[in-house]
């Protein structure tokens, strides 16, 4: 698909690209009744202009060995007016348990912008994907200004990749970055989601879109997530308890211990991209990003204290908005109208995290450890046995 530069190296060493990748199936597809209309490609890539790519880096197995592998990971960019387009978007963000990192907030925070492309990628990677982004913009243009505060996001992947390796380097950036495009997304093992794991399944990248009738403004909004969240009692699809329902191969010892207990609460991450082409103001598109919290409590988070859930939304509407000297005129959606956006941002939410878990596949990482996909034979069972 053209939606990801997909350079994964096998463990024959054979690099692959993501046509030669055939496409996952999605939660849709096997019948998961969500709420909502979604956009064409029901995916972030819905909203006009946006970009998205990635790198995804698969090699060696057996043992640990820092700084040769196994490795599982790779690094996921968006680019919210695509390569070409230069001019901030209004942003907001939302940290709902900061047990994470997010580089750039304060100055979305202050400014309500958001520079240039962001980026999610595994926890210790983060220095080096914002290093990266910067020399690439520098290259191409991509910055109004003589400096750069890159927005970059992390999730834990290191019980499947070696970590502590530094395995995402520059080149892996630059080739997410060109190789960034419109249309359909890959979701599953791909880019930052490589080495993910939710609910005690194999997690990873996931999009989803909705669009409001016209009635509602006709506005469409797309969420892309890197999802490595939850337990596996905790999962829950389409309002079905499915976790509970498919214990087995959960791969953390410790969920045997009830989840009341705090070592067994919940765990991992979340990194949330809400995208839309409505015209939001800063403040309201801060909104947005907290709606994103509802729609992942959908799928059974609590949000627990090791967790670091991050949501940052970006409006694609109002096109020089930050021009110098000003005032300039700028939309905005009045406030008693937004609600149908935020239902769109919840139920886009949603979705995007299962479908991140439908479109992967078993892992196997560091040491033999294996994180099993969620069987989507399994799955269509319980949800007809609870009439879903």
């Amino acid at each position: 698909m053209v939606g990801f530069l997909f350079l994964a190296v096998s463990l024959s060493g054979i690099a692959q690209t993501s046509a030669s990748v055939p496409a996952a199936p999605r939660a849709r597809d096997l019948g998961v009744p969500f709420d909502g209309k979604p956009g064409a490609l029901d995916a972030i890539t819905d909203v006009a202009g946006v970009e998205v790519g990635s790198t995804t880096l698969i090699s060696g197995s057996g043992p640990l060995k820092v700084g040769v592998g196994p490795i599982r990971t790779g690094v996921t960019v968006v680019l919210p007016r695509g390569k070409a387009g230069k001019e901030p978007v209004y942003a907001g963000w939302f940290s709902l348990n900061g047990n994470g990192e997010m580089t750039g907030t304060t100055w979305v925070e202050e400014s309500g912008f958001l520079e240039g492309p962001l980026a999610i990628t595994n926890t210790h990677s983060v220095g080096a994907v914002r290093d990266s982004i910067i020399a690439w913009g520098l290259k191409n243009g991509a910055f109004q200004q003589p400096w750069s505060l890159p927005v970059v996001a992390e999730t834990y992947d290191g019980f499947l990749n070696d970590i502590n390796g530094f395995h995402v380097q520059p080149e892996h950036v630059y080739s997410a970055l060109d190789g960034a495009h419109g249309g359909p997304v890959r979701e599953g093992n791909v880019g930052g989601g490589t080495g993910m794991v939710c609910y005690g399944f194999k997690g990873g990248t996931g999009t989803a879109s909705r669009k409001l009738p016209d009635d509602a403004g006709g506005y469409t909004v797309g969420v892309l997530v890197q999802c490595n969240c939850g337990r596996r009692p905790q999962l829950t699809v389409a309002g079905v308890p499915v976790g509970k329902e498919i214990p087995d191969g959960a791969p953390y010892g410790n969920l045997v211990k009830p989840l009341g207990s705090e070592t067994a609460g919940d765990m991992g991450s979340i990194i949330i991209v809400v995208a839309t082409d409505a015209p939001l103001l800063p403040t309201q598109l801060k909104r947005l990003a907290r709606r994103a919290t509802m729609g992942l409590a959908r799928t059974g988070s609590t949000s627990g204290n090791g967790s670091g859930d991050i949501f940052i939304a970006f409006s694609t509407a109002n096109a020089g908005a930050d021009k110098s000297p000003g005032p300039n005129q700028v939309l905005t959606v009045a406030n008693d109208r937004i609600s149908p956006l935020f239902t769109a941002t919840v139920e886009a939410t949603e979705e995007a995290i299962i479908n991140a878990m439908v479109g992967a596949t078993t892992m196997t990482g560091i040491d033999g450890h294996t994180v099993e996909a969620l069987p989507h034979d399994k799955l269509q069972q319980v949800l007809k046995k609870y009439n879903r």
